[in-house]
């Protein structure tokens, strides 16, 4: 599992405070962000929350989850340091999470401060992985002065604050003029390896600008232990050395410089400025190991265990001036990042001499050997590394296969060597990114199996859709076939009972006008009733179709049975009777026009087969219903048959009507039709 990089940062004497004066020269645009980013953030914390995404669209979480991995590939990466080294410090032990602990750091003079930057020891969970120990899970960040020794708190946490779990640091912004800061913790955590609770924190770091004021500062707690020996101190929590490695995420990486010497020599590494500058900071990065699990050699080496570094303005050394004693004492006094400042110095020349190198030998060798090298020298003007690029020619160091080059390349081993506020913006970043990441994967899983069963429903109504089409167009089918044959039908019997009642009308006119010859003027009214049937056929004739077009028929539905009865019954003796005519005329064209022919069909029937001397004629219309009789005293239908003739069923089906024929106790036959008039009522 990976983890965070190295946060050291090692300040010159507290004697002597220096002020940074401007960004690194390679700190890219995305770096710049992300210092804006870290500005920008809310009082107390620079950590976002995570955002409220319940009503993004799914393109917009993509978008996001897409922005989210993009930019954690320009950020530096958690890389865990192994070996040994000092862990920081961890207060007294409790059986309960409320207990008062504080940790006091003591500055130089009142400073400004605009940056607070809490480190958490580490420790390797068997199922979590690695995680925060005895980070505390309330507490208070307060900064006072000598005029307010009350102090002020400039920023609160407690157990909802959603600061843990994590790994990376917590970087507070703040504002404020400060002679002390005190990070006062109420509620603690339980760590992890028997449950108590305690205060336990790595580093404390304290910015103004890019300087940690803090570096070396003494420092005051709450708690009675201080162990003597051992990797927890309270003086290690200013130590500059944090659990990570700097792991820039981007660059290509170096192999460290590193020569060979003897035992008694003292070699030296001279850069050359090629101007002059005021320097007032050098910080040396020891060679790096951790590319091997195990660690295949200790901590710090390569690093003598004692370093003089020089300034001069001659090549010589003829005006050497000390900048910086260096020596180790444990263990514990090496670190990834050793950084030492001093008095603002103007020099062109910087030598760094190994009064003490260091000394080893391998298991198969009975001598000593010893080594002296890093994996960059950075020698700041301000805030400038001046010495990137320049040339560095070793005394008394010989050649192990390894680039002299790489001192002074802007590289380690990782790849891009960042600017230590800008690499703490980034990892704060990336600490902020992958909680949201896995906060992000779940609202688009549930987004994506909602989508899902929406495709699932989609494709059901789909396949719904495509049955239900099919089964309409078979239905418009059927319906299309039954109209056609409706057509039909209507057809044959508009031909039969218009044009057949018609023709046979003009036969018995034809037959009667044989009998009237003798007689001119009653000839001359057959014929001329001749002739009018004869043009009525021609019109149904034309329009038998859709006898709705035929101009003249059954306008009025009363009037036209009269004189049907007078035109072909003649002959016989006849009696009619109308009911609610007013009704009758409220009735569809089409229906009037299928009652008139059944009507017409019945009288024909009645001269072609009964032989009757008598019909009687009722049409009664109500809003329920409107019911036809036509009663004839002839000698009835035929009993062979029983039922209404073919042509009046059809008539009666057209009109969606009940039909029926009886033979009433003084002989003859009744026909009754019976329709509901609601279906066809229209209003004229």
């Amino acid at each position: 599992m990976s983890t965070p990089d190295t946060l050291t940062e090692l300040a010159k004497p507290s004697r002597f405070p220096f002020q940074m004066k401007q960004m690194h020269d390679h700190l890219t645009i995305l770096q710049l962000f992300a210092v804006l980013f870290l500005c920008s953030a809310s009082n107390a914390t620079e950590s976002a929350p995570l955002p409220n995404l319940k009503n993004s669209s799914l393109s917009q979480l993509e978008q996001r989850a897409e922005a989210i991995e993009r930019e954690l590939d320009q950020l530096a990466h958690y890389s865990l340091r192994s070996g040994v080294g000092a862990i920081g410090y961890r207060s007294d032990v409790y059986l309960r999470a409320e207990q008062r602990e504080w940790i006091e750091i003591q500055l130089e003079a009142p400073t400004a401060i605009d940056q607070i930057v809490l480190v958490p020891s580490i420790w390797r969970d068997s199922k979590a992985g690695f995680k925060a120990d005895g980070f505390p899970l309330k507490f208070e960040i307060i900064a006072g002065t000598e005029e307010n020794p009350e102090g002020t708190v400039i920023a609160a946490f407690n157990e909802h604050s959603n600061i843990l779990p994590r790994i990376a640091p917590l970087l507070i912004r703040c504002a404020t003029v400060a002679s002390w800061v005190r990070v006062e913790a109420s509620l603690l955590s339980p760590r992890q390896f028997d449950g108590q609770y305690n205060l336990e924190l790595s580093e404390i770091m304290i910015f103004n600008g890019e300087t940690n004021v803090a570096l070396h500062r003494p420092v005051s707690t709450s708690s009675s232990i201080d162990r003597t020996k051992g990797a927890r101190k309270k003086a290690y929590l200013v130590d500059g050395f944090t659990p990570f490695l700097m792991d820039a995420g981007r660059g290509q990486g170096t192999v460290a410089y590193l020569g060979a010497t003897s035992v008694n020599a003292q070699p030296s590494i001279t850069i050359d400025l090629e101007d002059r500058y005021p320097l007032d900071r050098i910080q040396l990065h020891t060679v790096d190991f951790n590319d091997t699990i195990p660690q295949s050699t200790p901590a710090g080496y390569a690093l003598p265990e004692q370093l003089l570094i020089e300034g001069s303005l001659q090549a010589d050394f003829s005006d050497a001036r000390t900048l910086v004693k260096y020596q180790r004492k444990s263990i514990y006094d090496v670190g990834p990042i050793i950084i030492q400042g001093f008095p603002t110095t103007e020099c062109r020349f910087v030598r760094i001499t190994a009064l003490e190198p260091y000394v080893f030998k391998e298991d198969n060798q009975d001598q000593f050997q010893a080594r002296m090298g890093f994996a960059e020298v950075e020698i700041f003007s301000g805030d400038n590394n001046v010495a990137l690029g320049k040339k560095a020619t070793p005394h008394q160091l010989d050649g192990t296969g390894r680039l002299l080059s790489s001192l002074t390349d802007g590289s380690n081993l990782y790849g891009q060597i960042l600017p230590i506020r800008q690499w703490l913006v980034e990892l704060a970043r990336r600490h902020d990114l992958e909680n949201e990441r896995p906060y992000l994967a779940s609202k688009l899983k549930h987004r994506y199996a909602f989508q899902k069963s929406m495709l699932q429903v989609l494709i059901w109504l789909t396949v719904l859709l495509i049955v239900g089409i099919a089964f309409i167009i078979l239905i418009e089918r059927t319906r299309r076939v039954r109209q056609i044959s409706h057509i039909k039908e209507r057809f044959a019997a508009d031909l039969h009972d218009e044009l057949g009642a018609n023709l046979h009308t003009i036969g018995l006119l034809s037959d009667l006008s044989k009998e009237l010859i003798d007689s001119p003027e009653k000839l001359s009214k057959l014929l001329d009733r001749i002739r009018t049937f004869t043009q009525r056929s021609g019109t149904a004739a034309r329009y038998c179709t859709n006898m709705l077009e035929a101009k003249g028929i059954c306008e009025n539905l009363v009037e036209e049975m009269k004189c049907s009865c007078r035109r072909i019954l003649s002959d016989i003796d006849y009696d009619i009777e109308f009911s609610g005519e007013k009704l009758l005329h409220e009735l569809k064209p089409r229906v009037r026009i299928d009652i008139f022919l059944f009507f017409k069909e019945c009288l024909i029937n009645i001269l072609r087969h009964s032989e009757a001397t008598k019909v009687s004629i009722r049409l009664v219309a109500t809003p329920k219903n409107i019911c036809l009789t036509i009663t004839d005293n002839g000698h009835g239908i035929d009993s062979g048959t029983g039922k209404v003739p073919a042509s009046n069923r059809r008539r009666a089906r057209l009109l969606r009507g009940r039909v029926t024929a009886e033979h009433p106790e003084q002989g003859g036959t009744r026909i009754s039709l019976t329709i509901k008039p609601r279906k066809f009522r229209i209003l004229l």
